[in-house]
């Protein structure tokens, strides 16, 4: 199953982006930079932001529908950089993959949220022992859900966890098989709006709400210019979408489908501002494997510093 996870994967990049440039002393002109993105993602901002076009080199976009599968096509070759969130480069780190993070970007943690149906019976997180809770495996989602049953003395072990893509935990958490869902924006928004969801607990005091470029380590040494010009453009995106929040919300909606007041709900919780790669940041990301080691679910010993790579840090005073 995972082999064929894989060649899905590869099939899908390979199919969006091309094949991979491979000649290190090539000019700018005839490099291609293949960019793993989620839907309403890094390629809607930079068109928003009047950043997409003009670089001295080729853009291309295929599109994952979370942070994991887009790593498993970094890991693989099929992309050369994509953006995810906290929790995915754990796990790829874990299973050893080629990796490396290269930029760094901090949001709101309330637009993180458990979140249960508007007739629940639950009212603390203490009652989701024993109880079906929607998850996005690898996902920021996901180390959300563990530290919210760590501070309740509670055991992964101790609740049903049903791993389902967001479109999947959307029509579970709907249709009621589920009795919580942990999920980010806009789905937290979403939720709410539509279906008149209830927040358990949000991301205050659990998450550390960051968000990372990801790039594999061949792609920052044979296009490191166009690695740096693209992180530069983004960083300046995200600064962007800072101070035009009701632009980038009608952008946003129409991306994705979303209503209006959804994107204007969410857009606040959304938005990112670009922050150097420290040893805040690192040590952060360590406790979060640390955590997932002592629940078994990452093998134990990941070193995260050994996936970082900081030269890029000194873009986030170009962004500004």
């Amino acid at each position: 199953m995972k082999r064929a996870l894989l060649a899905a994967v590869l099939l899908v990049a390979a199919a969006a982006c091309g094949a991979p440039s491979t000649d290190a002393g090539a000019a700018q002109s005839t490099v291609t930079l293949r960019v793993g993105d989620q839907k309403a993602g890094s390629q809607a901002l930079l068109k928003a932001a009047g950043l997409l076009d003009g670089a001295p080199y080729k853009i291309t976009f295929a599109q994952f529908t979370s942070g994991p599968p887009l790593l498993e096509a970094i890991n693989a070759g099929a992309v050369d950089i994509g953006g995810v969130g906290n929790t995915p480069p754990i796990f790829a780190a874990a299973a050893d993959s080629k990796i490396k993070i290269v930029s760094a970007y901090k949001q709101n943690v309330t637009g993180a949220a458990v979140i249960v149906p508007a007739n629940s019976t639950l009212t603390s997180p203490a009652d989701l022992k024993g109880k079906k809770v929607a998850v996005a495996k690898g996902s920021s989602s996901h180390h959300h859900l563990l530290s919210v049953l760590k501070k309740e003395g509670l055991k992964f072990s101790d609740i049903q966890p049903q791993y389902l893509q967001p479109a999947d935990a959307l029509a579970a958490f709907s249709g009621g098989t589920v009795d919580a869902w942990t999920i980010w924006e806009p789905f937290t928004s979403q939720a709410i709006l539509q279906h008149k969801a209830k927040v358990l607990v949000d991301g205050t005091g659990y998450v550390n709400g960051l968000n990372f470029q990801v790039a594999a380590p061949e792609a920052i040494e044979t296009k490191a210019d166009a690695v740096r010009d693209y992180l530069t453009r983004i960083g300046k995106a995200r600064q962007w979408a800072l101070t035009h929040k009701a632009e980038w919300a009608k952008v946003w909606a129409a991306e994705t489908g979303l209503p209006q007041e959804v994107a204007d709900a969410a857009v606040d919780n959304a938005v990112m501002s670009p922050i150097v790669i420290d040893d805040a940041v690192i040590s952060s990301e360590q406790d979060m494997a640390d955590a997932f080691a002592a629940e078994g679910l990452i093998p134990g010993g990941l070193k995260f510093a050994d996936f970082v790579d900081q030269r890029f840090n000194d873009i986030v005073g170009a962004a500004q």
